[in-house]
C-alpha cells in the first residue's frame, strides 16, 4: 500500500518560516519524482517545486528564492523548506510521488496540509 504522508504546515506570520516533510512509504522512492503541490481555495492545484531522484530541481516562479525542495533517499523522505512566507502562499500542502517512463506510469498524491500565512 502506497502512502504519503506530510507533516509540518501550520499557521505563520508573513515573513515566517516552515518545513514541510513527506515520508513515503509502499514505493521504491529513488525511481520516483518526488513534488510539492498547493491549492489555495477557489484555485486550480499547482506544483510548488519537484525533485528527481538525481537531484535535479524545478521551482515555480512565485517561489524561487524563498523555497528550497530537497530529498533524503535513504529515509523515502522529501522535505520543502519555506522561507519569507507572504499570505499569497496560503494553501493545502500536498506530496506528490511521480514515476513516468516508458513502460509505467504512476502518480500518488498525500492528504495535504494546511498552510496558513497571516498578513
Amino acid at each position: 500500500q502506497v502512502q504519503l504522508v506530510e507533516s509540518g504546515g501550520g499557521l505563520v506570520q508573513a515573513g515566517g518560516s516552515l518545513g514541510l516533510s513527506c515520508a513515503a512509504s509502499g514505493i521504491l522512492f529513488n525511481a520516483y519524482i518526488m513534488g510539492w503541490y498547493r491549492q489555495a481555495p477557489g484555485k486550480q492545484r499547482e506544483l510548488v517545486a519537484d525533485i528527481t531522484s538525481g537531484g535535479r530541481l524545478n521551482y515555480a516562479d512565485s517561489v524561487k528564492g524563498r523555497f528550497t525542495i530537497s530529498r533524503d533517499n535513504a529515509k523515502k523522505t522529501v522535505y520543502l523548506q519555506m522561507n519569507s512566507l507572504k499570505p499569497d502562499d496560503t494553501a493545502v500542502y500536498y506530496c506528490n510521488a511521480n514515476l513516468t517512463n516508458g513502460l509505467l506510469t504512476r502518480n500518488y498524491w498525500g492528504q495535504g496540509t494546511q498552510v496558513t500565512v497571516s498578513s
